[in-house]
């Protein structure tokens, strides 16, 4: 059996959208494979670890990493379960040309600088959006192209995305928290539990996790539970079975959070993923 599964939801030479789900049964590194073109992919689900010579990154509902074109790379899964990600694909001119200068590579092939950024809720929003309405062909390709660059662009602008400067060593401290909360994201984590889990104090980690992620580290992991509700908000028939999974304590809650976050209650985004799909 495959370790991918792989569904095209949109190729008009200028944009490509393909949803690609993976099995997860590496635990450790795969071998190395490179990407035949450029291409921005957003993990909605699950998570796992890019390698690049001695950078890992990880791959989460809060960053969308960077394939370039020829650049060997290996992968590892930490966390059972698999992932699935999103990929967007643009044509190599039109990635100069709405991509920032400073994050792309002086090279003829368009590349990226760094291996990803992290995402805000709105490009997360879109990611999802994409995806349903493409899946329940409930877009037109016009409308699904424009999207796909409005999502590019939010997730290299400079307000809109975040890329870190911090050390070696405080990433790979963050990325141990990362695969933490994503081993059971449903959990009511602590302070204190994650310390114990990681080691150090629970200030020290604060510190560290706010200055790799802009963001502290509380409302890193309220994105990650959102973000898996965006994934599966179109095919919940039960918000309130929904919110007990994800950790919140009701679904009045759990419909606050995401409405403060992504601006409307998650069935108002579902109703807008799929309205032109009857």
């Amino acid at each position: 059996m495959s370790e991918f599964t792989v569904h095209p939801l949109l190729d008009t030479g200028t944009v490509g959208i393909t949803d690609v789900l993976c099995r997860g049964e590496c635990r450790h590194r795969s071998a190395e494979e490179c990407a035949r073109v450029t291409h921005l992919v957003f993990p909605y689900r699950g998570l796992y670890l890019r390698h690049v010579g001695g950078e890992q990154s990880v791959a989460d509902a809060n960053h969308v990493l960077f394939f370039n074109a020829e650049e060997g790379y290996q992968v590892s899964h930490p966390v059972a379960g698999g992932d699935a990600s999103l990929v967007l694909s643009i044509s190599p001119t039109l990635l100069r040309e709405l991509a920032p200068a400073d994050l792309l590579q002086r090279r003829e092939e368009a590349g990226f600088r760094t291996q990803s950024r992290r995402i805000d809720p709105r490009a997360q929003a879109l990611v999802a959006l994409l995806r349903h309405s493409l899946r329940h062909r409930a877009i037109e390709p016009l409308e699904a192209e424009s999207l796909g660059l409005t999502l590019l662009c939010r997730s290299l602008g400079p307000r809109t995305s975040h890329g870190t400067t911090a050390t070696h060593a405080r990433r790979r401290l963050v990325d141990r928290v990362k695969v933490l909360l994503a081993s059971d994201l449903g959990r009511r984590w602590s302070l204190a539990d994650i310390a114990v889990e990681i080691g150090g104090s629970p200030v020290y980690l604060t510190q560290v996790f706010q200055q790799v992620e802009g963001m502290p580290l509380h409302r890193y992991h309220l994105r990650l539970r959102l973000a898996r509700a965006l994934d599966l908000v179109a095919g919940c028939e039960d918000m309130s079975a929904l919110a007990q999974d994800l950790g919140f304590s009701s679904h009045s809650h759990f419909a606050a959070a995401f409405k403060q976050v992504h601006g409307r209650t998650p069935s108002a985004f579902r109703q807008a993923a799929l309205a032109k799909s009857g």
